[in-house]
């Protein structure tokens, strides 16, 4: 019997989605970009990629995915959030847009750009729990501040506030991994949305 392999959609409404495929191919897995509602079917689990969270929201409201989205996290898909995709998790969201409509399924509260404009982006060694071996490079572009936190598990975290979290299938980052040449949470992920066989 073939081994199933596991299929991780990439949400590629806008934003830095292409080396998230990249990455997950590299990692073992089958990707597909996710842009409707039907392409959230038979997956094994779904990337929100760094971007711009408004302009994501309101794309995914105009084409109805964004509902179909929240409920299919709900019942267990698998996600990784970076950046701009942990915005569009979290539960609560200073400096957002007025129109700004996200997911509200992560139990964090976050401020847009809390670490900065394009300009203050920088790189930091993270030491994030459950990763062999050496320190994790964290990518910081214009990255949210995780002001808050619920019922989630903090790995890792920067100069006293969290950057990486973990609420049941849920894995968000304030960082991007896909820029850091190290594949260590894209593998951790793919193991993950594999686990269980849940799916959309």
């Amino acid at each position: 019997m073939e081994k199933h392999q596991t299929l991780i959609g990439v949400l590629a409404m806008q934003g830095a989605f292409a080396e998230h495929v990249k990455a997950l191919e590299k990692a073992g897995a089958r990707t597909r970009l996710v842009r409707t509602r039907e392409d959230l079917a038979g997956l094994d689990g779904i990337v929100l990629p760094g971007g711009e969270s408004t302009t994501m929201t309101m794309l995914m409201e105009r084409v109805g995915l964004l509902e179909p989205l929240r409920e299919a996290i709900e019942h267990g898909l698998a996600t990784l959030a970076t950046c701009a995709g942990m915005i569009v998790l979290a539960r609560d969201v200073t400096d957002g847009m007025p129109e700004q409509h996200g997911l509200g399924v992560l139990d964090i509260g976050v401020r847009r750009n809390g670490y900065g404009r394009q300009v203050d982006s920088f790189e930091a060694p993270l030491d994030i729990d459950g990763l062999d071996g050496k320190t994790f490079p964290g990518v910081f572009i214009r990255a949210p501040l995780v002001e808050r936190t619920g019922d989630v598990q903090v790995i890792a975290s920067y100069d006293d506030h969290p950057v990486a979290v973990r609420q049941g299938r849920i894995l968000a980052l304030c960082f991007h991994p896909e820029l850091s040449g190290d594949q260590r949470l894209h593998r951790e992920f793919v193991r993950m949305a594999g686990m269980d066989g849940t799916q959309a």
